[in-house]
C-alpha cells in the first residue's frame, strides 16, 4: 500500500492519510465574519474526497486582526454556533477539520479593522496597503496573546478536530519571528529567543484551554522573501527545534510575506488581467505595470519548500511535518514520504480545483494532479470572488 494511504497520528487525533488540504482564504464567510453555507459546502465536499485532513483559512482571533472582507471570524463567542455547524457538516461527511488561528497584523487596512494596523514594529509602509503599521504596545500585545487562547477555546467548543497556528506568510506571528519585521530591543525583539517568545507564549496560552493530546501545530516560514532578509531555512529551523521541545503537535512548512511576495508563496503563472480587474482605479496603471513585471519569474518548481523540510526534518525528532508548495506528481509524493523528508503532503490550489484527488489517488484514477498552476483562484481574492477553479474562465465585476 502506498505511505501516502496509511495512518498517522496528530496529537491524539488520528488521520486516515497523509493528504491536508492547507488553509487557504476562502472569500466565503459572511462580511459579519460568519460561517455561510457556502463556506461549509467546501470542506464538507472535501471531507467526501476523503482528504485525511482540511485546515481553514485564517480566522481572525481579534477584530484587530481581521485583513479581509469575507473571511472567518472566531473573535467572539457569537461565531461559536456557525463554527460548531460547520465541523458537525464535515463530520457527519466522515472528515475531519481543524482550525487555523490568526492575526494579520500589518497586513490590512484602516478601512477594515478601524484603526492603524497593529505590528511588533512601525517599520515602513506596507507595498500593497500604503499604510504604516503601529508598533504595539506590551498591553496589545499580551491581550492578543489571550485572544488566541480565547479562540483556542472556541475552536474547542465547536468541536474543531484541531488548531493551527499562523505564522506564516507575514500576518502578525510570522511579523514578530522575523527579524525584517520585528526590530524592537525590548523582550519581544533583538534576539532570535525573543522573537520567538511571541509564538511560545500563544502556543502556551492556547495549550491552557485544550484538552490533554489536542492537536496543535503551526503553519511556520522558511523563507520571507522579504526586501531585506527576515526568516530564513536557518533561523525556520533553529524555531522548529524549539517548537518541538515545546511539544508542538506538528510544524507545516511554507514561506512568503502575502503582501511583500505573494509569488512565492503560490508559484506558477502571474494572472497579472485577472489581479489587475480587482484594483481600484487608481491603482490599476501601475498595478498592471507592477505586477506584469512579474510574469515568467515565478515559474511551478514541484515541491519548493523540500530543500528547507530536508533541514527541519532532523530536528523535529518524532514531530510530524506537514510539507506544502508545488505538489503534484503522485510519485513524487511517495517518494517525499519514503525518503522520509516529511511525513503529510500539504496542498491548496490542486483541491481547490479537484475536492475528490485524495479519493482519485487512492482508486488509481490519476497520477498527476489536474492543477495547471494559473493562479486565477488566487486572483479571486483580489476581487473577492470565492475561492474556486477559474482555469476555464474569470468572472468580470
Amino acid at each position: 500500500m502506498s505511505l501516502l494511504f496509511s495512518p498517522i497520528k496528530i496529537g491524539k487525533v488520528e488521520l486516515p492519510n497523509r493528504f491536508l488540504c492547507s488553509a487557504t482564504y476562502e472569500v466565503m464567510a459572511k462580511e459579519t465574519g460568519e460561517v455561510s453555507d457556502e463556506l461549509v459546502k467546501r470542506y464538507v465536499k472535501l471531507a467526501k474526497g476523503d482528504v485525511g485532513l482540511s485546515v481553514t483559512g485564517l480566522m481572525y482571533v481579534q477584530s484587530s486582526g481581521r485583513g479581509y472582507k469575507y473571511q472567518t471570524g472566531i473573535h467572539q463567542d457569537s461565531m461559536t454556533d456557525g463554527l460548531t455547524e460547520l465541523v458537525d457538516a464535515v463530520h457527519q461527511a466522515g472528515g475531519k477539520i481543524a482550525f487555523q488561528l490568526a492575526h494579520s497584523g500589518r497586513q490590512t487596512t484602516k478601512g477594515m479593522i478601524g484603526q492603524t494596523p497593529l505590528a511588533p514594529s512601525s517599520r515602513g509602509r506596507d507595498p500593497l496597503n500604503f499604510v504604516k503599521p503601529k508598533e504595539m504596545t506590551e498591553t496589545e500585545i499580551l491581550e492578543t496573546i489571550r485572544a488566541f487562547g480565547a479562540a483556542a477555546k472556541r475552536a474547542v467548543e465547536a468541536g474543531a478536530d484541531g488548531i493551527q497556528l499562523h505564522a506564516a506568510h507575514g500576518y502578525l506571528i510570522c511579523e514578530f519571528l522575523s527579524p525584517f519585521f520585528n526590530i524592537r530591543t525590548d523582550s519581544w525583539g533583538g534576539s532570535d529567543a525573543n522573537r520567538f517568545r511571541f509564538l511560545k507564549e500563544i502556543y502556551q496560552e492556547v495549550k491552557k484551554v485544550v484538552p490533554d493530546g489536542y492537536p496543535v501545530f503551526v503553519k511556520l516560514n522558511t523563507n520571507d522573501y522579504t526586501p531585506k532578509e527576515g526568516i530564513t531555512p536557518v533561523l525556520a529551523t533553529k524555531y522548529a527545534k524549539w517548537l518541538a521541545e515545546l511539544g508542538i503537535d506538528a510544524v507545516e512548512v511554507s514561506c512568503g510575506a502575502t503582501n511583500y511576495s505573494y509569488m512565492n508563496m503560490c508559484r506558477g503563472d502571474v494572472p497579472t488581467a485577472e489581479i489587475v480587474q480587482g484594483l481600484s482605479w487608481w491603482e490599476k496603471p501601475i498595478g498592471k505595470m507592477m505586477i506584469g513585471k512579474l510574469e515568467g519569474k515565478y515559474n511551478l518548481e514541484e515541491g519548493y519548500n523540500l530543500e528547507a523540510a530536508r533541514m527541519i526534518k532532523p530536528v523535529l525528532g518524532d514531530t510530524p511535518l506537514f510539507l506544502v508548495g508545488g505538489m503534484r506528481t503522485v510519485s513524487h509524493m511517495e517518494n517525499i514520504l519514503e525518503k522520509n523528508y516529511a511525513d503529510v503532503i500539504s496542498m491548496s490550489r490542486p483541491f481547490i480545483r479537484e475536492p475528490f484527488l485524495a479519493k482519485k489517488i487512492e482508486e488509481g484514477e490519476m497520477k498527476k494532479v489536474s492543477c495547471v498552476s494559473c493562479n486565477r483562484c488566487m486572483a479571486a481574492v483580489v476581487n473577492n470572488f470565492p475561492v474556486y477553479c477559474y482555469n476555464k474562465g474569470f468572472p468580470k465585476k
